[in-house]
């Protein structure tokens, strides 16, 4: 994992409305073919993980606005939007259960920048008035909100939008973490497993397996869905998704193809995978180099080159749409996905189970790892993209 360093500024929180910020760095511009794209968040000295969500921007780092900041309703922004990405993966049917979205800091805005994405394509609203949306700390209040942090804003809103993409009829949570420690991001998850109704849990963050074995248990959740980001530094493994009980979500590059399924995905060079060296194997899979746990399960888009149009914060002060990679764009697609199903599995043995029904992704690679699976794309499966991406619902 790349490793961020950024400063805190005072947090303040009174009467249940946060008032501190926390400010950030400038992060490093990265490139993807053609794309300049940078990572949104920092880690800081509270924080184990850092969100993995990649916004587009210009070669100097400024965020490069999706088609302007306030379109019109039926002006398609830049980036891919729910209809894409539901044809991308073979999804026809809206859900109706509950995802939580676990993400770290404040976000003040999260109800009405997710009207707004849902508003341009048509989706059904989700508010708090209409049971839809809520929003609660790590302990599962409504107030008390942490700091407000605009990259995790970001990768909040992302997460939010990619959720109502693939399942428009779920109901939404957003758990914000008070910091992105380990202990704080574990409490986190735990709240949003006892929130009645939720059946899938979102995470698209991560940071180095050392020391984690206290906190892997909070993600075992017998019948929730809980998907994590593989990272995007490439090759090199990251918890928690290498917990053997969390579905490990990898990234892809998606573009339209002339073939029968009108799509076509490789493997993106900087998603994550790797082999643990803390925890066990799971008993579903069966590749023989790694001897505990391997990353990733499944994938699906990642690709900052190929992203996903967001709506939500340009600055701490300003609202706009922008356009997202990483493997935070493929952990809540996943998630949707499951929150259509309405399944409630024990972590990823039921993706093992259909492979057969899964797109398999063939090509790419990640990193040097001696042409092994481990980092390279191929039949069957390999590091990078798990065993393929959605072709429908069925394994999931």
């Amino acid at each position: 994992m790349h490793l961020r360093k950024w400063g805190f500024a005072a947090l303040a929180l009174a009467y249940g409305v946060t008032v501190g910020t926390v400010a950030s760095a400038t992060k490093p511009v990265e490139k993807s073919g053609n794309v300049f794209h940078k990572a949104v968040c920092d880690k800081g000295p509270e924080d184990d993980a850092e969100c993995l969500a990649h916004v587009v921007t210009d070669a100097s780092g400024k965020e490069k606005p999706g088609k302007g900041a306030d379109l019109s309703p039926n002006v398609v922004p830049s980036g891919y939007g729910p209809a894409d990405l539901r044809s991308a993966y073979k999804i026809t049917t809206d859900g109706t259960t509950t995802i939580a979205i676990v993400d770290a800091y404040g976000y003040p805005r999260a109800e009405q920048d997710l009207a707004v994405y849902r508003a341009q394509y048509g989706l059904p609203a989700c508010t708090t008035a209409n049971g839809c949306f809520k929003k609660v700390n790590q302990n599962g209040v409504q107030g008390s909100y942490p700091a407000t942090n605009t990259g995790w804003s970001q990768e909040s809103a992302l997460d939010l939008d990619m959720a109502s993409a693939m399942c428009p009829g779920c109901k939404l949570v957003l758990v914000e973490a008070t910091t992105a420690s380990y202990a704080n991001l574990a409490t986190a998850v735990r709240t949003a497993a006892a929130i009645a109704g939720v059946t899938v849990i979102s995470n698209s963050y991560g940071g180095s397996e050392t020391g984690t074995t206290t906190y892997e248990p909070s993600y075992n959740q017998p019948g929730k869905a809980v998907t994590v980001s593989t990272g995007d530094s490439g090759y090199g493994v990251g918890f928690p998704a290498s917990s053997p009980h969390v579905i490990a979500v990898g990234g892809t590059h998606l573009v339209r193809a002339s073939n029968a399924r009108g799509w076509a995905e490789t493997a993106w060079s900087s998603g994550g995978s790797g082999c643990s060296s803390v925890y066990a194997k799971p008993s579903f899979q069966t590749d023989a180099l790694c001897t505990k746990r391997m990353e990733a399960d499944v994938s699906a888009v990642g690709d900052p080159a190929t992203g996903v149009a967001v709506y939500g914060p340009t600055s701490s002060t300003a609202q706009g749409w922008l356009v997202f990679g990483g493997t935070s764009v493929s952990a809540p697609i996943i998630g949707g996905i499951y929150g259509v199903t309405g399944h409630k599995p024990n972590g990823a043995a039921t993706i093992y189970a259909n492979a057969s029904l899964l797109n398999d992704v063939t090509s790419g690679t990640n990193g040097s790892c001696g042409g092994t699976y481990f980092c390279t794309a191929g039949a069957g499966y390999d590091g990078p993209t798990g065993l393929g991406t959605p072709n429908g619902p069925g394994p999931f």
